[in-house]
């Protein structure tokens, strides 16, 4: 995994006109992408991926576009697909795109903080 720095500009400023509070953070030689706390995208090798769920996947697929694979074909994919190159020339083609890509991240987060059962300790 690996980003350039022009590519990083890149997909900041275009991102930066679909939606506010947009920021990378560098993690295992490409980066991630938050929209406030809400991790919603990875790049890897000068490639943006979105996040993808039940509900967006299928907008993906009809493109063509495939999952992120960090260990190469045949490896774990995980739940990020590759955004069209066309979309990221063209803001107001991207913004829908980019809030799915956000929504899904915002659930999954809803899922992770629900609370958990309480044990209580048995008297002895």
């Amino acid at each position: 995994m690996s980003i350039s720095d022009s590519y990083r500009t890149f997909v900041l400023d275009q991102l930066g006109r679909a939606t506010e509070r947009v920021r990378m953070k560098s993690m295992f030689g490409g980066a991630g992408v938050y929209a406030g706390e809400l991790f919603f995208a990875i790049v890897s090798d000068d490639v943006l991926y979105f996040k993808v769920d039940d509900t967006n996947r299928p907008d993906f697929a009809a493109r063509g576009m495939g999952p992120f694979s960090p260990f190469g074909e045949g490896g774990e994919v995980m739940q990020y697909y590759q955004v069209p190159e066309e979309l990221l020339e063209d803001p107001d083609e991207l913004r829908p795109w980019v809030e799915k890509a956000i929504l899904v991240a915002a659930n999954k987060k809803k899922k992770k903080s629900k609370p958990k059962l309480k044990v209580k300790p048995r008297k002895r």
